[in-house]
């Protein structure tokens, strides 16, 4: 009896830690609807990472930018990046490094999606290019992350 007792409070706990959200500084209102015109200057790209899945809702993941960290994503949550044109590389920084390189013409807006995945001891991710049309439906879905660089 008391074993069973233990197994569903071990149960119930499992299941509000899954539930529960990682926090994140979230921009203003006005930056998000700013960001999601998706006007790209003409002399930039816009690379827009965006997780619109609450599977990991618990965890933050670090993005980091060539090399420098950029901020953490939250479930529903997206960073908007403005760079130069160029090669550059993405890291999402979990259980695994998942890296994404990416070159980037003036003018363009790039998409990717950083899909959460089951790992052994922590969150597993995946860095995904997709297109415009799937990018821009996942970006509308999350709210944009306050920048910390």
């Amino acid at each position: 009896m008391f074993k069973r007792a233990l197994c569903s409070v071990t149960i119930a706990a499992a299941v509000v830690l899954s539930v529960g959200c990682a926090s994140v500084q979230m921009a203003s209102p006005e930056k998000d609807a700013a960001a999601k015109s998706f006007a790209v200057k003409a002399d930039k790209a816009n690379i827009y990472v965006y997780r619109n899945e609450t599977m990991g809702a618990a965890v933050k993941m670090p993005v980091a930018l060539n090399g420098k960290l950029i901020g953490d994503t939250a479930a529903n949550t997206y960073i908007k990046l403005e760079v130069p044109p160029g090669e550059h590389t993405l890291l999402s920084k979990t259980e695994n490094d998942s890296v994404l390189p990416l070159k980037t013409v003036a003018g363009k807006n790039y998409f990717v999606w950083q899909e959460v995945k089951m790992g052994m001891f922590a969150a597993r991710s995946a860095l995904q290019l997709v297109d415009e049309t799937t990018g821009k439906a996942g970006v509308q879905e999350c709210k944009l992350i306050q920048e910390s660089y």
